[in-house]
């Protein structure tokens, strides 16, 4: 699979590419699923947005069985318009079975370098198994806190950003309580869990001056998204006291995920 819009720079999706490659390469490792994440995926991109790439790599079986064990991510050199790293997959199921919603993310993501259906397919069917909205809201309210900082009138639009699209997918959760996954974009969460005009028109406002601003540029942000931010961040603290603790049978459900996973890409 691969859905690249003609909006990226091909030179700089090449490059990627090539990146993708020598991690495969250089670390013995099968990369059976690669997309674009970060604000190109989350439908609130700058003119100068870096890209994104995030993707999970499969090891060679014995490397799984090594009383050593490697690392469980990749990291690629950062700079100004690459940040292209990613996770071994046992640490992508682990991650996903606590309730992370960062790989089911890139599952989802609209942007593929590379991908394997079935691989794919297959990891999405155990999220749906796995899936447990009380430890997804978790996540989001955690992701939404760290991004939000001391929230002002003006500050980086990427900030606010990063700090919104977590309070949106709160508020879909509390409108969709039994839908499922939310969806990953911004544009999608506002549309199918609207929040009113008012607010609807200050989000398609900021997104359209973030379209126009450099990445790190600052910008009047309106009273009302600060609001709906710290409301939505608020009402999500009563998640935070109920048991967080791993259901048996989606540790079952992962390990045999895994082990199947092995047998079609560990080499």
């Amino acid at each position: 699979m691969r859905v690249i819009p003609n909006t990226m720079d091909s030179e700089t999706v090449a490059a990627v590419d090539d990146r993708l490659r020598g991690v495969s390469s250089d670390n013995h490792v099968v990369i059976p699923w690669a997309i674009e994440s970060g604000s190109r995926a989350w439908g609130f991109p700058s003119p100068d947005s870096d890209y994104d790439c995030r993707f999970m790599y499969v090891r060679r079986r014995n490397d799984y069985l090594s009383p050593w064990p490697q690392r469980d991510v990749i990291e690629t050199p950062l700079d100004k318009i690459f940040d292209v790293n990613g996770w071994d997959v046992i640490k992508a199921v682990r991650l996903l079975v606590k309730g992370n919603a960062t790989v089911t993310e890139w599952l989802r993501s609209p942007i593929i370098y590379s991908g394997d259906e079935a691989f794919r397919d297959g990891m999405l069917e155990l999220a749906a198994s796995v899936y447990d909205p009380v430890k997804a809201a978790r996540h989001y309210r955690h992701v939404g806190l760290r991004q939000r900082g001391g929230a002002t009138e003006t500050l980086a639009l990427k900030r606010v950003f990063y700090a919104l699209r977590p309070a949106a997918t709160l508020h879909w959760l509390r409108a969709h309580p039994n839908a499922g996954v939310p969806p990953m974009d911004l544009p999608s969460l506002v549309e199918q869990a609207d929040p009113g005009p008012v607010l609807r028109h200050r989000i398609a406002e900021l997104i359209a001056l973030k379209s126009t601003t450099r990445e790190l540029g600052a910008g009047e942000v309106p009273r009302e998204i600060l609001d709906f931010i710290e409301r939505e961040l608020e009402l999500a603290a009563v998640f935070d006291e109920l048991d967080p603790a791993v259901n048996p049978d989606a540790i079952a459900l992962a390990e045999k995920w895994f082990l199947d996973t092995l047998d079609t890409w560990g080499r």
